[in-house]
C-alpha cells in the first residue's frame, strides 16, 4: 500500500523531479531524492505543513525544488524513473534520506547544519538533513 496518494500524474511528477534533481547521482541518489519528497508529503511539519500530495510538494512555493524552474524537469518521465518513483511512494526508504526533509549539493563538505537542521549523511553530491523526531514524528 502506498504511503502517499499514488496516481499516474503523481508517479510522473515524482519521476521527473527525481531525474531532474539527481540523475547525476544514479539510481540510488534518485531514490534518496524521492524519499525526501515523500517525507515532505507525509511530514506535515516545519516548512511542509499542508503539503498533502506529490503535486503540492513538487510545486511548493516558496520552498520547492529548483529543478521545476528548468526545462529538463519538463521532459516526459521515463519508465525507469517511474519505477523508482513507485518504490519510494510505496514506502521504501534509503539511508541517509530515510527521515530527511531537505537535501542540497554544496561546493565542498556537508555543513553540520543547514537552516538549523542536522546533517544525517551524504550520498555522492547531495547532503541530507533531517528534523528531530520530536518535531516531525511522521517521518520517523
Amino acid at each position: 500500500m502506498a504511503v502517499v496518494p499514488m496516481t499516474e500524474e503523481s508517479v510522473n511528477l515524482l519521476a521527473r523531479l527525481i531525474r531532474a534533481e539527481a540523475e547525476g547521482d544514479g539510481r540510488l541518489g534518485m531514490l534518496m531524492v524521492g524519499n525526501v519528497g515523500v517525507n515532505r508529503v507525509i511530514g506535515n511539519c516545519l516548512d511542509f505543513k499542508g503539503i498533502r500530495t506529490i503535486r503540492d510538494m513538487v510545486f511548493q512555493s516558496p520552498g520547492g525544488f529548483e529543478a521545476t524552474q528548468k526545462g529538463y524537469f519538463y521532459q516526459r518521465a521515463r519508465e525507469v524513473d517511474k519505477e523508482l518513483a513507485r518504490k519510494v511512494m510505496m514506502g521504501m526508504d534509503y539511508h541517509p534520506a530515510s527521515n530527511a526533509l531537505w537535501f542540497f549539493m554544496p561546493p565542498g563538505a556537508c555543513p553540520a547544519q543547514w537552516f538549523d537542521q542536522w546533517n544525517v549523511g551524504r550520498y555522492k553530491s547531495h547532503c541530507f538533513y533531517a528534523p528531530l523526531q520530536s518535531v516531525c514524528p511522521q517521518v520517523y
